[in-house]
């Protein structure tokens, strides 16, 4: 096994950020509040700054000929910036998740138990182009008590140093050291980064699918993120074809980018000459390509054929998968084979048959009768999220506030000992809840 070693200016960032980390743990939630609002303000004062860093940005990674669905997530313009801004106040809003009593038990008179929930540490976020990821992340992390060091990829880092230049300058006005926020902007500092378990309490990696395997297999920090957005849509045969075309267009080209827009679109054979046509029109007025099996080339002769790689593609483009199904069984039996367990959708008025779907398909989220854009934490009402999370254990799906915290038992007692309760004369526990 390869040593590396972590730069000791890296260590000395990791040690500052645990220091403000442990400061902010114990903070009150009106001080955390007038953080989050701070922040806000910087993020406003210095909107025009952020906005040019992003545009000299963008123009650089257009020259080096970036894909076109990261020169996507790397635009920054004013609506996204906005909004962003207008998450950081909807997290100010949430109720605070930190100090809340989840066991109170009296184990015997005069000796209590409770666990109450409490703060991770310091999170190490690494992604790839999207800025504004730095604004939701910083806004949780402080909520909810967490340091965070901010790893950007080369193409965002203007924006994000302008981002994070106006975070700490909100911070500065509070009772939340800047130390708590930290930005790295180098490959190797991402190297450096998931080696500091002795300081890094989780990591939260955000982008392609390779970049997002990298972290997993090269670091000993617990990792919370997904590898790949396979998402199905599943036509019934009891749709609506009208709102089936509609959800369907929404799904793949609202942000074709993103890993929530569907890859695959699955037909039921009884509706799939009637609503194949329309869709396909609807789609090519809006410049998708489709790719289709052998029987969907019989209904629409004019696509280009679908092979074994294309049901496990993740796009990320305008381009979608399509594959006609005799049955219910087998939409959810080619989803739980190619998906990734993000978000699949089923169109279809028969409320039994949407039942089934939920219960049977094994994907953080499963939609019916709606656009699997849907799946996303400012959406859900968490202000914004940290990530998607598609691993069983829990978090799962768009991971707001309740991903970064934990939980610590604490116990009170009256110089009781253990060997009270054991041996022949040992002591009951009462065991009530209070």
């Amino acid at each position: 096994m390869t040593i590396v070693e972590v730069a000791p200016s890296l260590v000395s960032i990791a040690e500052k950020t645990r220091a403000a980390a442990s400061k902010l743990a114990i903070l009150s939630t009106e001080a955390k509040n007038q953080a989050i609002a701070a922040i806000a303000q910087g993020l406003e004062s210095a909107r025009e700054e952020i906005l040019q860093a992003n545009l000299a940005d963008c123009q650089a990674a257009a020259a080096e000929g970036i894909a076109k669905p990261l020169y996507k997530r790397l635009q920054l313009d004013e609506h996204k910036l906005r909004d962003a801004i207008a998450g950081v106040r909807d997290v100010g809003k949430l109720a605070d998740p930190i100090g809340k009593v989840q066991i109170h038990r009296e184990l015997d008179t005069g000796l209590v138990l409770k666990r109450i929930s409490c703060p991770l540490g310091v999170l190490g976020i690494i992604f790839e182009a999207r800025p504004e990821a730095a604004i939701q992340i910083v806004s949780l992390a402080i909520k909810s008590g967490n340091g965070v060091i901010l790893k950007c990829g080369k193409e965002a880092v203007r924006s994000c140093e302008a981002i994070v230049k106006a975070i700490k300058q909100g911070l500065s006005q509070t009772n939340v050291s800047p130390d708590a926020v930290q930005l790295l902007t180098t490959r190797e500092e991402t190297v450096g980064l998931l080696k500091l378990d002795k300081y890094v309490d989780l990591i939260i990696p955000r982008g392609s699918n390779s970049f997002v395997r990298f972290v997993q297999e090269n670091t000993r920090i617990p990792v919370l993120g997904h590898a790949d957005g396979i998402c199905h849509a599943y036509i019934d045969q009891a749709a609506d074809i009208n709102k089936a075309v509609e959800i369907t267009v929404d799904a793949k080209i609202q942000y074709a980018a993103a890993c929530n827009a569907i890859e695959t679109l699955l037909v039921h054979q009884a509706i799939a000459g009637e609503f194949l046509p329309k869709v396909a029109a609807a789609l090519a007025a809006n410049h998708v390509e489709l790719k289709g099996d052998q029987r969907t080339l019989e209904i629409l002769p004019n696509i280009a054929p679908a092979t074994e790689v294309d049901w496990e593609t993740e796009y990320s483009d305008l381009i979608l998968s399509v594959k006609i199904v005799d049955s219910l069984e087998d939409a959810i039996a080619h989803i739980n084979q190619y998906g990734s367990r993000h978000t699949d959708a089923i169109i279809t008025e028969d409320i039994a048959t949407a039942e089934s779907f939920f219960g049977l398909v094994n994907s953080a989220g499963v939609f019916h009768n709606c656009s699997t854009r849907f799946a996303d934490g400012f959406r859900y009402g968490f202000g914004a999220e940290v990530g998607i999370s598609t691993q069983q254990m829990p978090p799962r799906g768009p991971v707001g506030l309740e991903g970064l915290v934990t939980y610590k038992y604490q116990m009170t007692g009256n110089g009781h000992i253990v060997a009270s309760y054991t041996g022949s004369n040992a002591k009951a526990f009462i065991h009530r809840d209070l």
